[in-house]
């Protein structure tokens, strides 16, 4: 039982629109008290994270803003890294991305190459953050903080493909999430951040499970060796529609917490 670990994505898979995760708080504890690591893996900065960390009663390391950086506290010795890593915050940090202020100006160059007008969420008032998010001011303003990557506001005509292909050209990244695309550098996703908190966090021994709900959840989803999609209201994501039906990832039976806890309860407890 204690070989598992749970890597989670948030926004759209453990949390719900609202931001509610009621229906998994049980399990949650049950997971901490018999020693199953609750790591999340998600979009959200490092303060947002902390914030997320105290409500749900997390110890375990969290992987922040798709993969760019892996956090611990540096008083909990069983999750010190090996090799060589920075301390911020009173927390060890394994950074795996380029900073935020590199990738501002290829986000400009990006909108240059395809003509599109793309936003960078720091570029934003908070009041535009609060509208679009549905986050009170300050936790909007904690999502502002960010150092490894720069979500941003394509038009709703974007083909993100192309997207995702211009940025590739340019050795980075486009990840598509549910109301941001991110960019990121090219070393870092959230399937890498995975790989390395198994080689140099876990020694590699630990089985992942993994959820999540976004095409910028795949490559950790491909990096487990359990991995569930949480379905929206609507339904899976339609870009992960192939890898359900290939049987390569399982789809929960419900959508965000609900969903959640019953495919995490059937695989620990199988």
């Amino acid at each position: 039982m204690a070989h598992w670990i749970v890597v989670t994505d948030l926004d759209g898979t453990l949390l719900d629109h609202r931001y509610r995760f009621a229906a998994a708080e049980a399990l949650i504890g049950r997971l901490e008290a018999a020693g199953i690591p609750v790591v999340p893996c998600s979009s959200k900065t490092a303060p947002e994270m902390r914030r997320f960390r105290r409500i749900a009663g997390l110890r375990s390391p969290f992987i922040v803003e798709n993969g760019g950086a892996i956090h611990c506290q540096r008083t909990d010795l069983r999750w010190s890294p090996a090799g060589d890593h920075g301390c911020c915050d009173g927390e060890l940090v394994d950074c795996l991305g380029l900073p935020t202020q590199s990738l501002l100006p290829s986000l400009a160059a990006l909108s240059q190459d395809l003509a599109l007008a793309l936003e960078p969420l720091v570029e934003m008032s908070l009041d535009r953050v609060v509208a679009l998010t549905g986050l009170a001011p300050q936790a909007a303003s904690l999502a502002l903080n960010r150092q490894w990557s720069v979500p941003f506001l394509p038009p709703a005509n974007a083909d993100v493909m192309a997207l995702e292909q211009a940025a590739a050209r340019r050795g980075l990244k486009v990840l598509q999430g549910n109301r941001f695309c991110h960019l990121i550098g090219s070393g870092c996703d959230k399937g890498l951040a995975v790989q390395r908190l198994r080689q140099r966090w876990l020694g590699g021994e630990s089985r992942v499970l993994a959820l999540g709900d976004s095409p910028n959840d795949s490559a950790m989803l491909d990096s487990a060796d359990l991995a569930v999609v949480v379905p929206g209201a609507d339904g899976p994501h339609p870009r992960l529609l192939p890898a359900i039906r290939a049987g390569r990832y399982r789809l929960a039976a419900a959508p965000h917490a609900e969903g959640w806890a019953a495919a995490v309860a059937e695989a620990i407890d199988s």
